[in-house]
């Protein structure tokens, strides 16, 4: 069983359904209304954890309601929280979610989540080092992603980073990271105008760009490839792109080849699309090995 670190952010999503978005002081009937434990973080967590990993959270919740029932969730899936800390001073992270013509809009309140600091993770270090791949995601302040980047450049660790919120990321942490996987809103901010197949030959086999239906990008060092996306009836797109990069990261812990990596997690994130909530639907391991 690979032993995967998962650092970043851990929330309660309140979730908006409604048949369209309403437009700047327009005021709509929603359709439905739900609280579930969400977070780019956790939910990567729990999608490792059912695929099989042994899987260790690292973050913060605020002391309140919210914090316990999103570490209680963490529990309910396997995933260890003994790195999962409350803070007094601020609550829980919330991401504000509107699911409406097919897709989703949403709008985070870090709170807590900006806790986890350089100096909260140094109290980790030991996990990290036994870990066969580190995840972190924007939803962490920036000094914490340049610090684990650093540390898992000094001790030769794997570390997926999904640059989500967009930001702009400094050269180091490029270049330490293992993989970086944006979505295509995300590669704009991080590259601007640079030609696409120029960047991606560049990092070979490292920048893997997620394309929705379109399915994902990435350069072998020999040629670029799209791995194709599966099509499914989506019913919540909440969390697809968490499910696919813990997938992607569990698999490449366990030595599969890159493009075999991206098919499964291609796979696995398609089956989480098809229930609701962001961890609603997403996959045992049983069931992604069972539909490729």
């Amino acid at each position: 069983m690979v032993k995967i670190a998962v650092i970043g952010s851990v929330s309660m999503d309140l979730v908006v359904t409604a048949s369209k978005r309403p437009l700047a002081g327009e005021t709509l009937i929603g359709e439905s209304f739900h609280t579930v434990p969400g977070g780019k973080g956790a939910n990567q967590a729990v999608a490792a954890s059912r695929l099989g990993a042994d899987v260790e959270m690292i973050g913060r919740v605020g002391d309140d309601a919210f914090g316990t029932e999103i570490v209680d969730n963490l529990k309910k899936n396997g995933v260890s929280v003994t790195n999962v800390e409350p803070v007094t001073h601020c609550a829980s992270g919330t991401a504000h979610i509107t699911l409406a013509e097919g897709d989703n809009s949403i709008i985070v309140v870090k709170g807590a989540n900006d806790e986890v600091t350089p100096d909260f993770i140094k109290g980790a270090e030991d996990v990290l080092k036994q870990a066969d791949m580190i995840l972190i995601q924007h939803e962490t302040p920036a000094d914490t992603v340049e610090y684990v980047a650093e540390f898992c450049h000094r001790f030769g660790k794997k570390l997926l980073l999904n640059p989500a919120p967009a930001r702009e990321l400094s050269r180091e942490v490029i270049e330490y990271a293992s993989f970086i996987t944006p979505n295509e809103h995300e590669y704009a901010v991080l590259f601007g105008d640079q030609n696409r197949s120029d960047v991606l030959a560049q990092y070979p086999n490292k920048l893997i760009i997620t394309e929705g239906k379109n399915g994902v990008r990435y350069h072998n060092g020999t040629s670029e490839v799209v791995v194709p996306a599966y099509v499914v009836e989506a019913v919540d797109t909440t969390g697809a792109g968490d499910t696919f990069n813990a997938a992607f990261a569990v698999a490449v812990a366990e030595g599969k080849e890159i493009s075999e990596a991206i098919k499964f997690a291609n796979r696995a994130a398609s089956l989480s699309i098809t229930k609701f909530g962001a961890q609603g639907g997403m996959p045992t391991r049983v069931q992604v090995e069972g539909s490729l």
